[in-house]
């Protein structure tokens, strides 16, 4: 057995030898393509020699210097890249090592702006239910992933509380309209800032696509519009987490471009760096980085490794790649064709109930009746069948359960690289439907 703590302690996985483009050659021998990018996370694919050059290039400059002291080229132009229009307001950069981490500087931020605005009351936070926001204790707390908060509900905050999704699918009645449905969300939004006192909410937190948890939900028109209207009545910041679904993923830079909303505080990661290095952070408007200039002066916040050079140039040459390359174009095509194949090839399949997403963020959710839409016995593991058999068919998904609840539910994600070919996306789609029905008939 591994002296490595791995994901199960009970079996070692196979290892991953090498990565090429949207391929990983493993352990046993056997040559996987990669349809979700590990966790939504590889967008350029593996061994981009870009990247690979740009990191090589930083290491022999410079491969550390703490932000006590120094500054640094690489994070100061990643910044300055990404940073050049100043997008929906965000003029500002702070660089760490992981989703988790951005999502706790996100709410150290918005604490800290309402201190230097003197109202140190607001110290309330209002996320959704089956949301993730990172497994640190600050970000699993403002998550609200049922099946992983359980076992450290007695560790978690009680700063935070949660309202329902909007996740149409299960949750919009059937005598309801989509604009119905959306007030009634937005109502519950409102009635939960009126429960915690409005003078004392700092911030509401949602994914604009939930990701991993619920599975590629998009909200429907007019939900984000009415929640940053309720944000800004009450005084609160909205924080967007697009750690998932942000950084080109869905087809636009940021995929609250699409919901015609920006926020005071975004969070970034998997995108940002294509896993190349460890790196995340947050984007943050000029007026919450004007609050705390004229203020205290700082950011009381911080992190060893934050804007590590070597992360910071590897993030770079991603974003230049994204960029010159014009793979956002491709994203939307390439989301287009997924979107396609999946529909033709597993539609009408009867224990497919929903296939939701968008650009190259797509997901199938199963239930065992289409008319009922009700879930498997989460026993089965339905989600890891599809998995499995998905990696004997020689492709690589991101499975997930506890879809409605953090128990019942199971679906299975496809996110592949922002570079993908129609032929590899044509054979995500022929590869993941044999695995669908392999899984299926193992259980029906």
């Amino acid at each position: 057995m591994s002296r490595l703590i791995q994901r199960s302690l009970r079996a070692d996985p196979p290892r991953a030898l090498r990565g090429e483009g949207l391929w990983i050659e493993d352990s046993n021998g056997k040559r996987i393509l990669d349809g979700s990018g590990g966790a939504a996370v590889a967008c350029l694919g593996h061994g981009h020699p870009r990247v690979l050059a740009a990191m090589a290039a930083q290491m022999q400059q410079l491969c550390y210097a703490h932000t006590s002291l120094y500054s640094c080229e690489s994070a100061e132009a990643l910044a300055a890249l990404i940073l050049a229009d100043q997008p929906g307001g965000l003029t500002h950069l702070y660089l760490c090592s992981s989703g988790s981490e951005g999502t706790e500087a996100a709410l150290k931020m918005a604490r800290q702006y309402h201190l230097e605005r003197g109202e140190p009351q607001r110290s309330r936070f209002i996320a959704r239910r089956q949301s993730y926001h990172g497994n640190t204790l600050g970000a699993l707390a403002a998550s609200g992933n049922a099946m992983r908060r359980a076992p450290h509900l007695p560790l978690l905050s009680d700063a935070f509380s949660h309202v329902a999704p909007c996740y149409a699918y299960r949750d919009q009645g059937p005598a309801e309209t989509e604009a119905e449905y959306v007030t009634r969300l937005l109502a519950e939004i409102e009635g939960e800032f009126q429960r915690l006192g409005p003078q004392n909410v700092a911030a509401f937190l949602a994914e604009p696509v939930v990701g991993a948890t619920l599975g590629c939900v998009t909200a429907l028109p007019g939900y984000f519009p009415g929640l940053r209207a309720i944000c800004d009545r009450h005084g609160a910041l909205l924080i967007l987490d697009e750690v998932m679904c942000g950084m080109g993923r869905t087809g636009t830079m940021h995929a609250w471009e699409q919901e015609g909303v920006t926020p005071d505080i975004q969070v970034v990661a998997k995108g940002l760096g294509g896993g190349y290095q460890p790196v995340g952070g947050i984007l943050v408007a000029g007026h919450v980085v004007a609050a705390l200039r004229d203020g205290s002066g700082a950011f009381l916040h911080g992190h060893t490794y934050q804007a590590h050079p070597v992360a910071a140039a590897a993030a770079l040459a991603v974003q230049q790649v994204i960029r010159e390359e014009g793979l956002l174009a491709n994203v939307r095509a390439m989301g287009a064709r997924l979107e396609q194949g999946l529909q033709d090839r597993l539609g009408n399949h009867a224990h497919v109930g929903d296939i939701r997403g968008r650009g190259l963020f797509w997901c199938a959710e199963f239930v065992t009746d289409r008319a009922t839409r009700a879930p498997f016995d989460p026993a089965l593991k339905l989600h890891e069948r599809v998995k499995h058999a998905a990696y004997e068919a020689g492709l690589a998904c991101y499975p997930m359960g506890g879809t409605i609840d953090g128990r019942q539910g199971d679906h299975v994600l496809l996110a592949p690289a922002y570079n993908v070919t129609p032929a590899q996306i044509d054979l995500i789609v022929d590869r993941f439907g044999a695995a669908v029905d392999a899984a299926l008939a193992s259980v029906t």
